[in-house]
């Protein structure tokens, strides 16, 4: 298979064009995660408090006024209970500003009940991406260890859907080799697209001898033959809502 290297969309701008964030630090802790590896990296955090989120006041008490194009919140952090109430009020402001919002979450079903109530008159501006990356909770609990279950984001893609909500999913890392066996979980309840990404970003410094095959995983299932096995694969699916990222494409093409 031949295949040309493709220009890579930067951070979020192959799904949105622009993004909000209104809280430091995630309590998902996920190991692959860019965002608290750029907060370490510029001491804005630490690995010791990046879990204890802490709200962006001057990003929530602001107005927020139409943008051009799509608007993914957040990226940074994640909507939990903590932060539930501070990503509420900035949700409300964008979406009475018209904006169309891409949501995005590893959701928690409790969460995700009270923004589609909330939000309920105004769903045709708003569409959820779930961020669920393997259908194996043993994986989850590693290298997400912060984030919800399984069985609990299923329930609440299963929600929205039920609600009349878009809902898209995005399998970024995918965790399982075969990443397909979760997509023939999910498509029932979605509406538009589901993503499947590599994981791009590991940090493996210090890795205990008991967790040594997980990272050893990792590798195993982003060889260039697995990746593009998941890319003919996804030719198969009738509809066209199986998307490929472009960091997929770019990892073969080297």
């Amino acid at each position: 298979m031949k295949t040309k290297s493709r220009k890579i969309t930067l951070g979020t701008k192959e799904w949105a064009d622009s993004n909000v964030n209104c809280y430091y630090g995630c309590s998902n802790n996920c190991r692959y995660c860019y965002a608290k590896k750029m907060a370490i990296r510029f001491n804005r955090k630490t690995e010791q408090n990046w879990k204890v989120m802490e709200p962006n006041q001057k990003a929530i008490e602001k107005g927020y006024s139409k943008r051009r194009g799509r608007v993914m919140f957040p990226t940074s952090h994640d909507i939990t209970m903590e932060s539930l109430n501070g990503c509420l009020i900035v949700l409300k402001k964008l979406i009475d500003s018209g904006n169309e919002i891409l949501i995005t979450t590893k959701p928690i079903l409790s969460v995700i009940k009270i923004i589609c109530n909330n939000f309920y008159k105004k769903k045709d501006l708003i569409q959820f991406r779930f961020t669920i990356t393997s259908i194996r909770n043993k994986l989850l609990t590693f290298w997400e260890p912060g984030a919800p279950t399984f069985k609990e984001r299923l329930k609440s893609l299963i929600h929205a859907n039920k609600q009349g909500y878009k809902t898209s999913i995005s399998i970024e890392p995918f965790l399982d080799e075969n990443p397909f066996l979760l997509v023939d979980e999910l498509i029932p309840c979605v509406t538009e697209s589901i993503w499947i990404g590599k994981m791009n970003y590991v940090y493996a410094k210090n890795v205990k001898i008991n967790e040594a095959i997980f990272f050893k995983n990792i590798q195993e299932i982003n060889t260039k033959e697995n990746l593009i096995r998941i890319i003919e694969k996804a030719k198969t699916y009738e509809r066209d809502n199986i998307q490929i990222k472009d960091s997929i494409y770019n990892s073969i093409a080297h």
